[in-house]
């Protein structure tokens, strides 16, 4: 599996800590290689949605001071369900309820916290319950899917 990754200048040092962490088992494409005190979330936010829209068996991580941003604006990708994680339930039921295929997270949090809300996003199987499939298709539908 492919994961896309990619931070402001808010998560530079979380993100490399990540990507080492998940290189053993994931193959990780750091699309925010350089970054800078002027950066813009949303930048990071669309090419990791452009990235996971485009490319098959690849999720997607964002970080950023809160990961609000970042959540807002790659949502705006279509096609993109990025779930804002604040807690390892969250990381769970991103995937398992709504099929998250990108997560943003707060590079604040501890980073302990972080890589286990992670692990958890990407070992986490969709549940392929009726009901979450009909509520993510009127989601597809509304977007024009």
């Amino acid at each position: 599996m492919n994961i896309a990754i990619a931070t402001d200048h808010t998560g530079k040092n979380v993100k490399n800590e990540i990507i080492n962490f998940l290189n053993d088992e994931y193959n990780v494409i750091d699309l925010s290689k350089d970054n800078y005190d002027t950066d813009d979330y949303p930048d990071y936010a669309f090419k990791v949605g452009e990235y996971v829209k485009n490319n098959k068996d690849t999720l997607g991580i964002l970080l950023c001071g809160t990961g609000i941003g970042m959540s807002i604006a790659a949502n705006k990708v279509k096609g993109i369900r990025c779930a804002l994680v604040s807690n390892i339930n969250e990381a769970k039921l991103s995937k398992e309820h709504n099929n998250a295929n990108i997560i943003a997270i707060s590079a604040k949090q501890d980073i302990n916290l972080i890589k286990e809300c992670i692990k958890t996003f990407l070992t986490t199987e969709f549940s392929n319950e009726e009901r979450h499939i009909r509520r993510i298709n009127k989601i597809k539908e509304y977007e024009g899917d």
